[in-house]
């Protein structure tokens, strides 16, 4: 008689039932990026509708350097589902467990000290995961992003980032999960309702701390000189009584030539941030009088060299500037910031509820292989990353669709004070300067786009006339 998986014990169940929604998610995410590889390889002419918005030369450097993203994503996909399989079934999460315990027994603190063993293995948790994805981050930095003119980047400035960013994340993160751990701990009954207010108070806390204290270790901020800019930004913030109190420039070219801009913090103490690259008046690549001061229309692609004088500049005039925070400033404006914020902290309370009626299950613990404890980390773990990830992917295509619309009302929003025209150049300036492939399969896009295609952008925005 054949065994089925229901007849296995209950957390061996468990255990295939993760395994194999896991694989299930990758092979679905990999027919999707297959079919707009497929778009990719076919679509190598411009098609006619997009004729009067981009060359066929802009076209076929977005179009080699989505494929080549794209491939770069199957096979780093691919290594990644494989690695997280093999650390399931050869029991890597429980053997990381004893090795932390070792560590702390070895320092003199017994088993009793779960939280100090749990920090121990977060940390080589972490430092496990950093060592693996860094030959891939620097594939995708120094051979796809440096094909392509996009990476600015030395090897040393890189290593060096990449250790900081490590070091910065583990003093956030290690203080944090302590005190996360020890308030489930001592919480009693209500310890969900008490983790989720923690929880809450902490994003709060790295949102108005980020910018001013965090971003700065990794990037030169200066505040936007005086001049008609600024001047244009104060007064359109006024207009519709949007808190501003400092507009800043980063350093962005530093490492990448790909460009953006956000704004920051809570109450009446708004800023904006403009990276250089995005501000045709400041991004360094319009001063060096080389070739790539004409990037991404005159970059060097797979042999080709072209030097093409329309939009030969990288970023965007004032005007087409002031549309694109217009755009930003009606996510404000609509309440699409805290909209966000309390969809997040929703789901937040919800998972801390769900987690505390789990996480005296044994058998989720046996599952994975902790026969003898149930370390509250790894409940955490097993339980928000493995358990509710079907939960997550549905949530994730929501908040996508959800996202999709708010761009769409904060467009509008731009349009309705009068910066239509601007925006219309502005998003085809940045589709170029990013190369962006404005071919989309329907299925990936409604999967995965969080932004809508800049055609169907174009076309929300109304029939105005470009040059």
């Amino acid at each position: 008689m054949v065994e089925t998986i229901f007849d296995l014990p209950v957390e061996k169940q468990i255990f295939y039932a993760v395994l194999g929604f896991s694989w299930t998610v990758y092979l679905w995410e990999a027919y999707l990026s297959y079919r707009q590889r497929r778009i990719y390889r076919t679509t190598t002419h411009v098609p006619q509708e997009l004729g009067k918005i981009m060359d066929s030369e802009t076209f076929e450097k977005s179009r080699l350097y989505q494929l080549d993203k794209s491939n770069f994503s199957f096979w780093s996909g691919l290594y990644s589902e494989t690695e997280g399989t093999l650390i399931l079934l050869l029991g890597g999460i429980p053997f990381l467990w004893g090795v932390a315990g070792s560590v702390t027994t070895r320092f003199g603190y017994g088993s009793e000290y779960e939280i100090t063993q749990s920090l121990v293995f977060l940390t080589l948790a972490t430092l496990f995961s950093a060592l693996t994805g860094l030959p891939w981050s620097l594939y995708n930095t120094f051979v796809i992003e440096e094909k392509h003119g996009f990476n600015q980047q030395t090897l040393g400035f890189f290593l060096k980032d990449a250790v900081k960013k490590f070091v910065v994340t583990q003093c956030i993160l290690l203080p944090v999960t302590s005190l996360l751990l020890y308030i489930i701990k001592i919480g009693g009954d209500y310890f969900f309702i008490y983790a989720w207010l923690f929880t809450l108070a902490v994003s709060l806390v790295l949102v108005t701390i980020y910018a001013d204290y965090i971003a700065p270790l990794f990037d030169k901020f200066t505040p936007l000189p005086e001049g008609e800019l600024k001047t244009d930004i104060e007064a359109m913030a006024k207009s519709i009584s949007f808190p501003l109190t400092k507009v800043y420039v980063v350093e962005g070219s530093k490492r990448s030539s790909h460009s953006n801009a956000y704004f920051y913090g809570f109450f009446k103490n708004k800023r904006i941030v403009l990276f250089d690259t995005l501000l045709e008046d400041y991004s360094p690549l319009n001063k060096t009088g080389e070739p790539q001061a004409e990037q991404p229309e005159s970059d060097e692609t797979s042999g080709e060299t072209k030097a093409k004088p329309k939009n030969k500049k990288q970023g965007c005039n004032n005007p087409e500037i002031l549309a694109v925070l217009g755009h930003e400033l009606g996510h404000w404006k609509l309440g699409h910031t805290v909209k966000n914020i309390v969809i997040s902290q929703m789901n937040s309370f919800l998972c801390f509820s769900l987690f505390a009626v789990l996480i005296g299950r044994k058998e989720l613990f046996v599952a994975f292989g902790f026969n003898d404890s149930q370390p509250t980390l790894i409940g955490l773990m097993i339980i928000f990353q493995f358990i509710f990830s079907p939960y997550n992917e549905l949530l994730s295509f929501c908040l996508t669709v959800l996202s999709r619309r708010f761009e769409f009302q904060a467009d509008a929003f731009a349009r309705g004070m009068g910066k239509a025209s601007e925006l219309y150049s502005a998003l085809i300036k940045l589709n170029k300067d990013n190369l962006g492939f404005p071919v989309a399969d329907w299925l990936f896009s409604m999967w995965h786009y969080s932004h809508p295609p800049l055609l169907e952008r174009l076309r929300a925005l109304g029939n105005v006339k470009q040059d």
